[in-house]
């Protein structure tokens, strides 16, 4: 009797119409462009490259020849400014005091000062071609650099070579004044020689034909006067600086 030999499993066989779960399908490999052989990528980007660009509008152009023309116009003023500036030099309006009275000075108290003082205020236009309007004029009387009274003066222009002189009375009453500025002003009483600063802010406008400038003016002087009852001025150095 021959001897037993068991036979093989079955294969099973995937059927066609499985599901797809059950399939196999192959891998596809992904192919490389070869060299010289442009991909979809690069075909894409030339197109878009080649694509008509849109014209620009005829008002953008305008506005940006008029920014040009205007931004040439103002380089060319501020050039023409300041050749005319240097072949011209201006120069800065000049104050002065020609003459100053102090009719009266007392103290109330050891800290309380009164006082009354009378100046001729001298403006001067030194140059020759310049026209020059004083927009704002503040005038300023101090002791010992202590503020005892303050004056405006309204407007008014000067041509070239003018002066202007006007007449301006400044005023303290029961001004508080520091006990080493009351003992100094004693002092000075009795030496008959009392001394004064006014100061002066001005914001002037100059023209030229048809350019004009608008800036600020400083003034300063020292007076030296005698006591009341005659209250002469005795000294005076006034500067102008800008």
């Amino acid at each position: 009797m021959p001897p037993f030999t068991p036979s093989p499993p079955p294969i099973h066989m995937v059927p066609q119409n499985l599901p797809s779960p059950y399939r196999f399908y192959p891998l596809k490999q992904a192919t490389k462009p070869t060299m010289g052989q442009p991909s979809e990528l690069d075909d894409r980007s030339r197109k878009q490259l080649l694509q008509p660009h849109h014209r620009t509008d005829p008002l953008v152009w305008c506005y940006g020849i008029l920014c040009f023309v205007f931004s040439l116009l103002l380089i060319l003023a501020g050039i023409t400014t300041l050749i005319i500036f240097l072949a011209i030099k201006p120069r800065n309006p000049l104050f002065d005091t020609a003459n100053a009275s102090l009719n009266s000075i007392y103290l109330d108290s050891p800290a309380y000062f009164n006082g009354d003082f009378t100046f001729l205020a001298n403006f001067s236009n030194p140059n020759q071609k310049i026209y020059i309007v004083y927009k704002y004029i503040s005038l300023e009387l101090y002791l010992n650099d202590k503020l005892i009274s303050a004056h405006a003066l309204p407007p008014f222009a000067q041509k070239s070579r003018e002066s202007t002189i006007q007449a301006v009375r400044m005023v303290s009453s029961q001004v508080l004044l520091p006990s080493d500025v009351a003992v100094r002003l004693q002092d000075q009483v009795r030496r008959n020689r009392v001394l004064y600063e006014i100061r002066g802010t001005f914001k002037v406008r100059a023209s030229l034909g048809f350019m004009h400038f608008t800036y600020w003016v400083y003034g300063r002087c020292e007076i030296e006067m005698g006591a009341p009852p005659s209250g002469v001025l005795l000294a005076r150095s006034c500067r102008t600086k800008q």
